[in-house]
């Protein structure tokens, strides 16, 4: 079973001589051959010069193709490298701001645009690793856990603590999901959920659902019922309303490590370590209605990008993106050396943000997902190998047929 990092918190010369023109006029001299004009004479040297005028003309094209490329215009935020392990990353839903929770319990939040990425703040708040970092839906509320078993709600604008939570759960808190109206659940180690309400000091109610670690919760705009995946392979959905479970699932026999909903929150995806997704009708979570082999690897986070596409990664560090409806893989979006952590959305839905275990945070422009989408044909026959491999445009690698289709 792949583990994923919260779990164990503690890179020619072609040597001839020209003749000099005595030699010329000696040999000339010598073997008495006719007079050559001097048109005739340097009509080879004219052809040499036209090669190499050609093969010149050849170079200056690749050369400046190669410049093109080079000084083409930014079009993401540089990337951020961090002295520490980033545990997890979240962007502001209204600003352009972004939260990198770390192993030593500290958040940075970063300003970011096209041109740069600047350090604004950083919150010294939990003893032990982070865990998760969400923000509220209006951006002014931050909240975390750790490995210290806390949760923290910390105001933006003042860096001020709002609210703790000293031993929320038995277990450290392993994930959580914001609602409205400041309410808050809470995922632990050892399948333990919670709904929080932060004008209260005690749990709205605590629920244990399994015997392994809470990977991932969702739920849709409705939040009437909250779906949780599993370390133990199973998909539990709670009703928030009612505080008691509402469905659980088949064991999958792999841990189920995230999910996203599609379709107008229709639809429910969910990945697991044995690179399988599988899709559920919503309020439909006891079997799947259909599955997809994703890839070799262990998918480890996801992020919905359309109501349609998907971005996943994991531990081959590799960004690909899948239409679903029906199911084509698109490509690359991009890469890391190493496994990726987690990902996330941008506001305004123009970056994709992605972290890996080489301590850096790279963004992606996913904008012309836009256009991609309106052109998949739904009738054609896919070449699976090729498309994943393709090199979708916010790729850091080109593929060399759209390189070098600029020279021909």
């Amino acid at each position: 079973m792949t583990k994923n990092f919260k779990e164990f918190d503690d890179s020619s010369d072609d040597n001839s001589s020209d003749m000099s023109m005595e030699d010329f006029n000696s040999d000339n001299d010598e073997d008495e051959e006719p007079n050559h004009s001097n048109e005739e004479i340097s009509k080879p040297m004219e052809d040499d010069a036209q090669i190499d005028y050609e093969d010149s003309e050849d170079d200056d094209e690749l050369v400046r193709a190669i410049k093109e490329e080079k000084n083409k215009l930014r079009d993401h935020p540089p990337s951020i490298t961090s002295d520490d392990f980033i545990v997890d990353i979240s962007f502001n839903p209204i600003k352009n701001i972004i939260a990198l929770a770390n192993i030593v319990g500290d958040v940075l939040l970063y300003e970011y645009s096209n041109d740069e990425t600047k350090l604004i703040d950083t919150h010294e708040l939990h003893l032990q690793p982070c865990r998760s970092v969400e923000f509220d839906d209006d951006g002014l509320i931050m909240y975390t856990t750790a490995k210290d078993k806390a949760i923290m709600a910390t105001d933006v604008t003042t860096g001020k603590l709002k609210h703790c939570y000293e031993n929320a759960h038995n277990e450290p808190v392993y994930t959580m999901l914001t609602l409205d109206n400041g309410k808050l659940v809470t995922g632990d180690d050892e399948g333990t959920v919670k709904l929080w309400d932060m004008r209260k000091s005690d749990p709205i109610f605590s629920l244990k659902i399994g015997e392994d670690h809470i990977s991932d919760m969702v739920t849709n705009d409705a939040q009437k019922y909250l779906v949780c995946s599993g370390g133990d392979g199973i998909l539990t959905s709670i009703d928030l309303k009612a505080s008691k479970i509402y469905t659980t699932s088949e064991d999958y026999n792999t841990e189920l490590t995230c999910m996203g909903l599609f379709r107008s929150d229709t639809k429910l995806l969910v990945a697991g370590t044995n690179g399988k997704l599988y899709l559920f009708n919503w309020k439909q979570f006891g079997l799947h209605c259909d599955e997809f082999i994703g890839y070799k690897h262990a998918i480890q986070c996801m992020v919905p990008i359309t109501q349609n596409i998907v971005v996943s990664s994991g531990e081959d560090g590799i960004l690909r993106a899948a239409h679903m409806f029906p199911q084509r893989q698109l490509g690359i979006v991009g890469q890391h050396k190493l496994p990726v952590e987690c990902l996330d959305i941008s506001h305004d839905g123009q970056y994709i943000a992605s972290c890996s275990h080489d301590n850096d945070v790279k963004f992606w422009n996913i904008s012309y997902f836009e256009s991609i989408e309106s052109l998949i044909d739904v009738n054609q026959k896919q070449n699976k190998r090729r498309d994943l491999s393709n090199n979708l445009p916010s790729s850091s690698v080109k593929n060399a047929s759209d390189f070098f289709s600029g020279l021909l």
